[in-house]
């Protein structure tokens, strides 16, 4: 049994829908982990295989019999919103110091909400159908307040989507019932995101590689929400640069620093809790803001 597997991954679709063939889960706002035991040890990785099991100490005892591979997703909850935050998840991955460690994971601890099983006990489960799969989980895993099954739901993807906007979760993946575990992308998992859209302003931009600098008008002041790099295709480049060829206040080798007066749509999937865009992509600019 190999300590890690390469994980399956989903194609991706804009909008949800209702299938009697699928299952539909809310996609996790955390950190996805392969989670590996062979007798005593236990071990996880990134969905790239970097190893982290270190920084995860209070995931090592699962409450499951026997050798196993699991695939699922680790979130940690900020302590002020209540909520399921990436950016806690993504912390985590990067101490080094175990003091450090050991007060997060008493602190701040993970939890692991799993959706597949690989293998057990030697067995190579990938070939079954994703629901059997399911049942020989719910079989096995006692859950507690580290260990977590994902909810499922069958058939009515539409009406789980329409709960997941309303509590600005970051989208949902649809399964299909008889789908094998496959370590590649495969037409049988979809993942729908929730977008969100939030009006920017430009105040700047990077020459190499392009990227536009977005803040957001807040009480009366301008938040740094990050950079843009994704959907500037040819078009709105040289509507951008036709725009901002006067705004120019000051300039250095790698950054162009621009009048606020440019304003943009950008679609994200919500923000940090420090208040950046996640995967912010340009939708399109609106206009200059009135001076």
């Amino acid at each position: 049994m190999s300590m890690f597997i390469s994980p399956m991954l989903a194609d991706c679709r804009e909008t949800p829908f209702s299938d009697q063939a699928y299952v539909f889960e809310p996609k996790i706002d955390g950190q996805r982990i392969m989670l590996s035991r062979r007798g005593k040890e236990t071990r996880l990785f990134t969905a790239d295989g970097l190893e982290c099991t270190k920084q995860y100490p209070e995931l090592h005892r699962i409450p499951l019999e026997g050798d196993v591979v699991l695939d699922g997703g680790l979130y940690c909850i900020d302590p002020d919103s209540g909520m399921a935050d990436a950016g806690l998840a993504m912390e985590r991955m990067q101490l080094k110091q175990e003091k450090r460690i050991q007060a997060f994971s008493s602190q701040r601890p993970a939890q692991y909400m799993i959706w597949d099983i690989l293998f057990h006990k030697g067995r190579d489960l990938r070939p079954m159908p994703l629901v059997k799969r399911r049942a020989l989980l719910e079989s096995l895993l006692q859950q507690n307040e580290r260990f977590q099954l994902v909810p499922q739901t069958e058939a009515y993807g539409e009406e789980l989507f329409q709960s997941i906007v309303a509590s600005s979760m970051q989208g949902m993946m649809a399964k299909h019932k008889n789908s094998p575990y496959v370590s590649r992308v495969s037409h049988d998992w979809v993942r729908i995101p929730n977008y969100q859209y939030v009006d920017v302003v430009i105040s700047g931009y990077r020459k190499e590689p392009f990227g536009l600098f977005a803040c957001i008008e807040e009480d009366g002041a301008k938040q740094s929400v990050g950079l843009i790099e994704s959907g500037v295709n040819e078009k709105q480049m040289q509507l951008f640069h036709s725009m901002a060829g006067k705004l120019a206040v000051k300039e250095d080798e790698h950054t162009v620093h621009l009048a606020p007066e440019i304003r943009a749509r950008v679609q994200c999937r919500g923000r940090t809790r420090h208040g950046m865009l996640r995967s912010p992509e340009l939708i399109e600019f609106i206009e200059k803001s009135p001076k």
